[in-house]
């Protein structure tokens, strides 16, 4: 508990005061109080309401204890989007262990990597990743008890040998009240794996007091947005965004602390969340450009709009040409910046009467744009010597920030998380401008920027340019080694299914035309244009530059 330092005769804590820890628990007071009656939803299997959601959080703390788990152990989950890992999400870090959110989309091998780190000693397994684990005696062998998840009909399917219990027959028979403990805010509350580009995946980690710091912060700066783009008590929130992923951007976590009704959609199929988005009326979400577009285009293709739904878009540049579709199909979008590291958010769209008075056109540029950083986020532009660049709209430098939720260092890899910590801020590996007025505007990262004929060119910004062609789906611009110049552009695009016939001519028009009016350098245009049916992404849903360009140098677009 904490206590009262301070020098002064007349300033003592009382002795019965209570210190209030900032941990995750302290995030369900109000919803205990006003939202008993409000409900949660698993796509179209169940509903039920928060009172039994409470039930429920507290059946499975008394399963892992009557399991022999106890404080500090790791509990690891592996499931689609679900009630089951919203009420992980609770029970496992209130019990004082740590939550391991497996990341599902990456390769077997890689899946097994972060198992065999992080070590957990129980797993809440859904049925359909169960080939993940193997033999896990032999592949996994810290796993000790393992929970089974099956929206099928678990009571006549085949079970593993290793299962020790099937999810909804364990909670049943488990008690509905348990006395979640207070304890040390600064303890560990969660753990997961960068799906980086290079080598293994790193584990970060983050405290119950950095969690409920970035619920806080995170929530404000959406809430004090203009009416139409905050988050209100009325809002129906459904994510779209892996809760394996960063918590799902911690918006579970907020959502619940607000109380609004929830609706959690499983796997990520586009006709799926259209149905539940109309059937539940939900207007606040969160996910990438490549979850916008599989939106709009099923959205599209039924010939309807959306009604009154606000998504927060992050992950990768949202190019001008999606923002202008989801635009016109109805969509409230706000974009942001945060990173697996940052837990996540650091900046997000800042939308008042300023903005409400720009031309459509200058609403998209900004709307496309990183926002400004939320409340207690420090941000500073570095060049390559360490030296602080101003926030003048032009001077580009590597973003650096701080704040009160960044993960300390990585799990187990002191070197890389010194390295991450270079002077006393968190490296974002981003170069970036900020304007006078505090937007953030992500220029590229540090891997993806290309050095051509000595001169830096942003990959995003010929992105952005080349994206107003009306043909233009997806764009991904990489460099890509010359003898000449050392490196120069060439383009990935995506086509819309009406615009087949487009020609690499056609869209190099834009780029030129951007040079003829002084947006772009020459030495922008790209050298070449690939058709290519996909994109290679990240198991996040973010374009993957790095196997882009190994394809590339093996001729396989």
């Amino acid at each position: 508990m904490t206590t009262i330092l301070n020098q002064h005769e007349d300033y003592h804590q009382a002795q019965d005061a209570y210190g209030f820890p900032l941990i995750i628990k302290q995030l369900l007071n109000r919803a205990r109080i006003v939202s008993r009656h409000q409900t949660i939803s698993y796509a179209d299997k169940l509903t039920y309401t928060y009172a039994e959601f409470f039930k429920r959080i507290n059946r499975l703390a008394n399963v892992l204890k009557n399991m022999g788990l106890k404080q500090g152990d790791m509990v690891a989950v592996m499931d689609w989007d679900s009630h089951r890992y919203l009420e992980a999400y609770f029970a496992v870090p209130m019990s004082g262990m740590i939550l391991q959110t497996v990341n599902v989309r990456l390769s077997e091998d890689k899946v097994l990597y972060t198992i065999n780190h992080a070590k957990p000693k129980a797993l809440l397994l859904n049925a359909e990743f169960a080939p993940m684990i193997k033999n896990h005696q032999f592949d996994a062998p810290s796993i000790e008890k393992v929970i089974w998840f099956d929206d099928e009909d678990a009571h006549v399917a085949e079970l593993p040998s290793y299962v020790d219990g099937i999810y909804e027959d364990l909670l049943s028979s488990a008690s509905d009240e348990f006395d979640f403990p207070d304890f040390d805010e600064n303890t560990i509350a969660t753990t997961f794996y960068t799906s980086g580009t290079t080598g293994n995946p790193k584990g970060v980690f983050f405290t119950h007091r950095q969690i409920v710091l970035q619920i806080l912060a995170s929530m404000a700066s959406t809430a004090l947005n203009a009416e139409g783009q905050g988050v209100r008590y009325t809002d129906v929130y459904m994510p779209m965004t892996p809760m394996f992923h960063v918590h799902a951007w911690c918006v579970p976590y907020w959502a619940t602390l607000i109380g609004l009704k929830q609706i959690y959609p499983g796997r990520y199929l586009a006709n799926k969340l259209v149905d539940l988005i109309e059937e539940h009326n939900v207007t606040l979400s969160h996910g990438v450009p490549t979850i916008l577009q599989m939106l709009i285009t099923e959205m599209n293709q039924r010939g309807g709009k959306f009604n009154g739904l606000k998504i927060s878009l992050g992950g990768s540049k949202l190019n001008e040409s999606l923002a202008k579709r989801a635009y016109e199909c109805g969509i409230e979008f706000m974009c942001g910046f945060g990173m697996s590291e940052s837990c996540p958010t650091l900046s997000r769209s800042i939308f008042d009467d300023k903005q409400k008075a720009m031309s459509l056109e200058e609403q998209i540029n900004y709307r496309s744009l990183s926002g400004s950083p939320i409340l207690l986020v420090n941000m500073e532009l570095w060049d390559e010597n360490g030296r602080k660049q101003p926030f003048d709209g032009e001077a580009t430098g590597e973003l650096v920030v701080r704040a009160p939720w960044l993960t300390q260092s990585y799990f187990k890899d002191h070197d890389a998380g010194n390295e991450l910590w270079r002077g006393g801020w968190m490296h974002t590996q981003d170069i970036a401008c900020i304007t006078p007025d505090g937007t953030l505007k992500i220029v590229d990262r540090l891997k993806d920027v290309i050095k051509s004929g000595g001169e830096w060119i942003s990959s995003i910004e010929i992105e952005r340019i080349l994206s107003l062609h009306p043909s233009v789906a997806e764009i991904a611009v990489i460099g890509i080694p010359d003898e000449r110049w050392g490196e120069r552009p060439v383009a990935l695009i995506t086509l819309k299914p009406d615009h087949t016939n487009t020609t690499a001519e056609d869209i190099l028009a834009i780029g030129h035309q951007a040079v003829e009016k002084g947006h772009l350098p020459k030495y922008g245009v790209p050298s070449d244009i690939k058709f290519v049916k996909e994109m290679p992404k990240t198991s996040v849903g973010k374009l993957d530059k790095k196997v882009m360009r190994q394809m590339y140098s093996q001729n396989l677009f």
